[in-house]
């Protein structure tokens, strides 16, 4: 085999081996911090992330961060990624009762995914309903959503239980994606 040949076979596998990470962010308000150092710290760890969002374009931060959408959630195909994540900050209440929101996290758990909501975006996971049983954190404005659709809330600010994990806000941002890529590796 030539040196070419085996290199385009080393390189076809590194890239078949690539982890796949699905961040889902409102289109204006996700939490800035929730969602950029989660990504930052998933793309050292050498996964892909591709943001998900409800509509194209550039999406726009509570403070004020832009970031470009790659595709929309009617786009999204669960089973192509590893894990999926759902970023908190006021405009992710708008996924709260979106469909296409909720379907994606059902779809993820159904999958055996690593399903992870961080801040006020924990209760997408518990509108979802794949909270009820499981032990998880969240922004304090949205426990009584976690509690009344069966999840065991833990004012701990991070949680672990299976392929679910919750964190409660930007305090645990870091942990919240060092989690992400343990649960991965």
């Amino acid at each position: 085999m030539s040196l070419s040949q085996r290199l385009r076979d080393e390189l076809s596998t590194d890239m078949s081996t690539n982890k796949r990470i699905l961040i889902v962010i409102a289109f204006q308000g996700f939490r800035d911090e929730e969602y950029a150092e989660p990504k930052q710290i998933l793309e050292q760890a050498g996964f892909q992330v591709t943001t998900a969002s409800s509509q194209s374009g550039t999406a726009t931060g509570k403070l004020g961060m832009k970031t470009k959408v790659d595709i929309t959630l009617d786009q999204v195909k669960v089973a192509d990624y590893d894990a999926v994540i759902f970023i908190g900050g006021p405009g992710s209440y708008d996924y709260f009762n979106n469909a296409a929101a909720l379907q994606i996290a059902k779809d993820s758990v159904k999958l055996g995914k690593v399903t992870a909501g961080i801040c006020a975006a924990a209760a997408i996971l518990a509108e979802a309903g794949v909270l009820k049983g499981k032990k998880a954190a969240s922004f304090a404005g949205v426990a009584n959503i976690l509690k009344e659709k069966g999840a065991n809330y833990s004012p701990s600010g991070y949680e672990v239980d299976g392929k679910i994990i919750t964190a409660d806000g930007p305090a645990h941002a870091k942990k919240f994606g060092q989690g992400i890529v343990e649960a991965r590796s």
